[in-house]
Formats: C-alpha cells, structure tokens, sequence
C-alpha cells in the first residue's frame, strides 16, 4: 500500500506566505508608532530635567547662566557650566578656561577640552528621534538649545520690524534670572529642540556660541533654511527638515530655527518647568512673543 504523504501545496504554501507579509504590513506602523511615543516621551523627560538643572543653577548663582561666556563663541558654551547640575560634575572639572580667551587657554575644541568634555554625548541633552552626529573631530552634537530671543543670533534690537523684546539667555557672559522674567515664567521659552546636523553640518553643535541657541524669527520646523555663516558647515537637507544657507547679511541674519522629529511641532521648555509641545501652526505673533522676557506683549492662548 502507498505512503500517503502530507504537507502544503505550492498554492497553500504562498498563501501562508502572503498573510504573513499582510500581518507584518499591519503590526510595523503599530510598533513604530510605540517606539516614537516613547522616544517624545524620554526627549520630554530631558527637557524636563534640564529645566530643573536651569533652576538649580539660577538658586545656586543668582542667574541663569550666560550661553556664552565673555568672550564670545569659542571658549564654552552654558552647556558646559550646566554639567554639574545634570550630574556630570567631573566632566565639568575637566573643561578648561570656559569664559577666557584665546591668551588664556585652549577653545572647546583645543586639547584637552576635545578629549576630557566636548567629545562626550549625554543622554540628557539628546533626543532619541534624532540622528546623533559628530561634525568634527569626534566632537559631539546634541539636541537642545536656548532661547536666544526672536531676532538672529546677534540679539539684534530690530529684524525686519521684530522687536528684540529681551531673551532670558544672553551672549557674552550676560545674563538674566528666572526672576527677572516680567513676562511670567508660563509664558516665557528657556529651551527648546533643535535638530543635529549631518556630516559636518554645526546645527546642534551646543560646545559652540552660534549654535548653543535658537532664534524665534521664523515658527517651528519652519521651511526657511537656517542661516550659518559659512557655506563649509551647512549641509543643505530640506528633505530631513535641515534647510540651510551659509551666506549671512544684515536682513538675514546667522540664526537657527527650533526643529524636531516629533509630529506636528517641537517641544519646548517654559521657565516655570512645564514642557509643552508646541505646534508648527503657532500664530508667529505668539511664537515671537514666547521668546521674550519682558517684552510686554498680550496675546492669546496658542
């Protein structure tokens, strides 16, 4: 008598075959939709944790720090005298000459300030929806910046009809307290995201004055490219939401935008602590009146 052989048809085989691919269509956009909602959720986390650091800091000094120290933007950033209040105490002991010049010691990126601190990626200063990046050197990019206010980095009193209206964070070893923030700390930007350049693009590059804050002027996740003040760090990408030109003038300002790969908008740090997201359909008007300080403005609710 014959062996009755069993087993799947070629016909049964590629339908199995089918269904699977159909269910995996299906399962992929459910995971990757977890996954993004557990990233935004740990970038929130960090902001919140560096709005806390920014707190500590203004109680400890009587201010909040300076984005750059007296000599402008070379010699360390607020990002380095942040570290010891983000648990990063020995890095910070390691940085050498942050607020000096180029007769007192090396830059952030001299010897041994690319070895012992700027080469360092920290958690807390990156989103995990972002592509990290290192521009130079080994040198690190990260993902949040201050609010420089809502002209160019300059902090320019006028762009093009916008009023300067002050900025909790000041250039030069300036700056303000939390405080002395007359426009309320709810309605009053400390940080926000920023994107990381790629290849040796300076977006996110926070060791460095131009890119240690962001610049109001234009709504988040704006189409406008930002503007670096050479060509040789600005690596056009539109399509990854990193538009940029490298040719500054006086109307065009060297200036960042806050960006994000978040849906929808880019979260923002308040100066009460709070962390909101902020949407890309914001009414400009508010936008550029969330970055000022103490300019008096009245606006409604975003």
């Amino acid at each position: 008598m014959r062996k009755v052989r069993h087993g799947f048809t070629l016909i049964e085989l590629l339908v199995v075959i089918a269904i699977i691919a159909i269910l995996i269509g299906l399962l992929l956009p459910a995971v990757q939709k977890v996954r993004e909602a557990a990233a935004r959720m740990k970038c929130s986390n960090n902001l919140k944790q560096l709005g806390l650091a920014f707190h500590n800091y203004n109680d400890s000094q009587n201010r909040l720090p300076p984005a750059t120290g007296p000599s402008g933007c070379c010699w360390g950033t607020w990002q380095v005298v942040i570290l010891p209040y983000i648990e990063q105490d020995n890095v910070f002991k390691l940085y050498v000459n942050w607020g000096g010049n180029d007769r007192t010691g090396p830059r952030y990126s001299g010897s041994p300030n690319t070895i012992n601190v700027c080469n360092k990626r920290f958690n807390i200063l990156t989103c995990p929806s972002d592509t990290p990046n290192t521009p130079f050197g080994g040198l690190t990019n990260h993902n949040y910046a201050v609010n420089l206010g809502n002209t160019g980095y300059g902090q320019q009193s006028v762009l093009n009809g916008v009023r300067f209206g002050g900025a909790p964070f000041l250039l030069n070893g300036k700056s303000t307290t939390i405080q002395g923030i007359s426009d309320g700390t709810s309605n009053t930007m400390l940080a926000a995201e920023v994107l990381q350049g790629q290849g040796r693009d300076l977006r996110g590059f926070t060791w460095w004055g131009d890119a240690s804050g962001f610049s109001a002027y234009l709504p988040p996740n704006t189409t406008t490219p930002d503007v670096i003040y050479s060509t040789y760090y600005c690596n056009n990408q539109p399509q990854i939401n990193l538009p940029c030109i490298g040719t500054p003038t006086a109307s065009n300002p060297s200036r960042m935008s806050a960006r994000s790969r978040h849906t929808g908008g880019v979260q923002v740090l308040f100066g009460d602590g709070g962390v909101r997201l902020v949407p890309n359909s914001i009414n400009i008007a508010v936008w550029q009146a969330l970055s000022t300080s103490m300019g008096g403005e009245s606006y409604t609710s975003y």
